[in-house]
């Protein structure tokens, strides 16, 4: 998996490409520990992410108290948002 990190002011969107998984879940958790204590917002953006496993689910969880609910995942798949409403993420965290 390929993260890209870009910041404007004090939101900070990271864009996934490939599989979030158990191999790739912690170089997500450990970009998401070197965020700016400055960060109000973050984006988790999900154009390319192709799979998200309960690995991947447990960063999220992490992501948005971290962020104390200024988390953002956008641009999911199909597979992905499905997962995301079979997991009531939708319910918890924002989906754009």
């Amino acid at each position: 998996m390929e993260i890209t990190s870009t910041t404007n002011e004090t939101t900070t969107t990271l864009a996934l490409d490939g599989w979030l998984d158990t191999s790739t879940a912690p170089i997500l958790s450990a970009e998401i520990e070197k965020l700016d204590p400055d960060c109000e917002q973050l984006i988790l953006d999900f154009t390319d992410l192709e799979y998200i496993s309960s690995a991947g689910l447990r960063v999220l969880v992490t992501a948005h108290k971290t962020m104390h609910g200024n988390l953002t995942v956008t641009n999911s798949s199909p597979e992905v948002m499905q997962v995301l409403h079979m997991t009531g993420f939708d319910k918890r965290i924002n989906l754009a």
